[in-house]
């Protein structure tokens, strides 16, 4: 069991020496460590794949569905998408929640305005999502040259 401790930080210390070099931009997000910003790179697999935000949304599972069940336009949660990428979010806007302004305020006002708990949350998820495809955007056109470099 010790030695499965000692391989686990072996690996922690890798990506924490490594992810700053190759997603600086990610790491910038507010809540998002190397561990988290390791699994939204491995489960992005590139982001060039993707025409717009909007359908990085989509594969990551924060795109609004809508209801017309009721004479109340309305969301909810989508069910499909992946599922890690969707937890990694979850975990940047639970952080957010909790400790960054911004967020403390989209929440607030989400909740002023009629909206309950978890679709507050699920709007805060929705605009990371935008935020987190920014940041692999910008973070591409080097992560190239970075990964070549981390390899020598």
């Amino acid at each position: 069991m010790h030695r499965l401790t000692e391989e686990i930080d072996e690996c922690t210390a890798e990506l924490s020496r490594r992810i700053p070099v190759i997603a600086p931009a990610l790491l910038a997000i507010v809540g998002c460590g190397s561990l988290t910003a390791a699994k939204i790179l491995g489960e992005t697999a590139g982001v060039t794949r993707f025409r717009s935000k909007d359908a990085y949304a989509r594969h990551n599972g924060t795109a609004p569905l809508p209801v017309w069940s009721s004479n109340k336009a309305r969301h909810r949660l989508s069910r499909a998408g992946n599922r890690q990428l969707n937890a990694a979010l979850h975990r940047i806007a639970l952080t957010q929640a909790r400790c960054h302004p911004g967020a403390r305020e989209l929440l607030a006002r989400r909740k002023a305005g009629g909206d309950g708990g978890l679709e507050a949350l699920r709007i805060l998820k929705r605009r990371l999502s935008d935020v987190v495809n920014r940041a692999l955007i910008d973070d591409h056109p080097t992560s190239a040259a970075r990964t070549l470099i981390l390899a020598a």
